[in-house]
Order: structure tokens, then sequence, then C-alpha cells
């Protein structure tokens, strides 16, 4: 299902007020649009999100890629049982660490999450730190069609010579952009106009806009070194709650669970291959690392407006600012 279907069959379609609107409440309420808080580790996004969610009558659905998995609750700070009194929680610890995850996957159970809570009459509050599946719930996977196997036999089939003929005339800009020697990029690229009839540039660029129609969002952002202060005591709150001896419990772990920030530091930490303080600064540099580069994605890839929460403020002052922020993007 593409963006603009998905946004008209599920919920109903309300124009998006400027950023420069006066804020109002009455519209962030009103709206039957699901919310979408997203922003950096630690930046406080659960907490905000449940108390949302306890405001507007909606369910939480997660949008995070490791929060999904059985057995890694402290590791990946799923909500705890204090906030899941809050409002209702879906698509968190539901999975063994051996599956693999993906975005395709997030998209097809967070839709039918949406969909079943949209039915009782409730919010979705989509709350989330990985950007890609956030994306990829508002735009698609990136509308580029997945490989078909019949066709991709027809046009391996063929000489590169010819394959490149018909790329230069079917995509020209395809054909300008990639190694014309590389059969797979020139097959590829045939691949995509033939199956949708569209170059892939065009359809890559409507991927990359911005906007979000169906969807109402905020991203949360705090001010660098208090950010950074949060992730040290968030790491340190994991070793206070038995992230080591979360670890030690797992099985057999998939690719997807593997790279869970904090996973290879401790299983190295269990090997006796580092101390347990070099441990906590590598877990430290490495989520430092992904909330820049989380930060950086949400910057250039919504056009939600950006709350900051920055001077450790009062629940009831960051619900305040991030109604207000929800009322300009209804």
């Amino acid at each position: 299902m593409t963006r603009s279907t998905w946004a008209a069959s599920s919920w109903s379609a309300e124009p998006r007020q400027s950023t420069k609107s006066a804020p109002s409440a009455s519209v962030s309420l009103s709206s039957n649009l699901p919310i979408i808080v997203a922003g950096p580790t630690a930046v406080g996004k659960t907490l905000l999100a449940a108390e949302l969610a306890h405001q507007f009558g909606g369910e939480i659905v997660g949008a995070d890629a490791y929060q999904v998995y059985d057995g890694l609750a402290v590791l990946t700070s799923q909500p705890d049982a204090e906030t899941r009194a809050r409002a209702p929680h879906h698509l968190f610890g539901f999975l063994p660490v051996s599956e693999p995850f993906d975005a395709a996957r997030f998209v097809q159970l967070a839709r039918e999450t949406m969909a079943d809570i949209a039915a009782r009459g409730k919010i979705p509050v989509i709350c989330g730190g990985s950007g890609l599946y956030i994306k990829a719930l508002t735009h698609g996977i990136a509308d580029l069609p997945a490989p078909d196997p019949v066709l991709r036999r027809e046009l391996d089939a063929l000489p590169l010579e010819v394959l490149r003929e018909r790329l230069e005339k079917a995509d020209p800009t395809a054909a300008a952009s990639i190694d014309l020697k590389n059969p797979r990029r020139v097959v590829r690229a045939l691949e995509i106009f033939l199956l949708t009839g569209r170059p892939a540039a065009e359809l890559r660029k409507e991927w990359q806009n911005p906007e979000a129609p169906g969807f109402r969002g905020i991203i949360l952002e705090r001010e660098r070194g208090e950010l950074e202060a949060r992730i040290r005591v968030t790491v340190d709150a994991m070793f206070a709650r038995g992230a080591v001896d979360e670890v030690r419990a797992l099985g057999p772990v998939g690719p997807t669970a593997q790279m869970t920030i904090g996973l290879r530091e401790i299983q190295a930490l269990l090997r006796g291959e580092m101390t347990e303080p070099e441990c906590r600064e590598a877990m430290v540099l490495a989520t430092r690392r992904y909330a820049k580069r989380q930060l950086t994605w949400f910057r250039n890839q919504f056009s939600f407006p950006h709350v900051d929460l920055t001077g450790s403020l009062p629940i009831s002052e960051s619900l305040s600012l991030a109604r207000q922020a929800l009322g300009t993007s209804a």
C-alpha cells in the first residue's frame, strides 16, 4: 500500500495547518490522525508519548527495531509497567531474539495494529527512534518495487550492451548516474522502470518528501550536553536493572537482535574481554553516536515541528509544548 492509499483508506483526510498558525489544542484532541512521537534515544519519548496517549485516548505503537524483542526489555529500554499503565502498548517484547526483523515487517504489523486501534475509536500514537521504520510507515519502503524473479531472469539473459541501450531510452537519468559497466546496477534500474513505468529517481524523490500526509507528529530534542548526560544515566540504569544477567540468559541471537546497542559490549564483558567500566563507556559512546545519527535523520527526513525538552521540564510543561506543536501539525 502506498502512502497516499494508506492515508486515504485508513484516516479521514484533513488539511495540514501551517506551523505559523496559532496552536489549537482542540484540533489535536479531535483529529483522528495518528500521532508520531520521534527523536533520539534517551530524549524522553517513552513517557511523553504515554502521557499524550493517555490524554488523547490513544494507544502506543512501538517503532523501534530492537524493542520488539522478548528477553531484551532492559537493554532496549522497553516501557516499564508504570508507563504501560498510562495507555495500552503494542509491538514491544513480542519477538524471539533469534528471529529477524526489518522495516517491511514492521510496516505490516504497525498498519494492522493501527487499523485495529482506529476501529475501536482510539488514536494510534507511534513512538520510537528507528527513523527508517517510521519513514517506511509514512512513505512506504522507498516506493521501489521488490525484484521480480521472472523479469530478472529475462533481463539477466540479455547482453549488457542491449540492457544499456534499453535503459538509456527508458530512464536516461538513471543511465547517466550509475555504473553502466555493472550489470547488476543496470538490470536493477531497468527492472524498476519496467515494473513501475516510472524512473527510479522520481520514485525516490517522492520518498524523500519531508511531508507526511495522513500523519501528525513531533520530533523531540534536547541540548547536546543534556542528552549525553541522559544517555549516561540510561546506561547506568541498565546495569542497575540487570542488563548483564539479561544478556547472559539469552539463547541464540539472530542478526537483527545482535545489532542492539550494548549487546556486543556486554557479551565482550561476559567473555572477560573488557571490564565493567570499559563496557559502560563503550555503551555510552555507541549510544551517543547512534543518537547523533538519529537526529540527523529526523531533521532531514521529516517536516514535523521540533519540541525542545532541554531543562528537565516537568511532564506537565513537556505535554503543553507537545500539544501546542501538534496543534500546528494537525
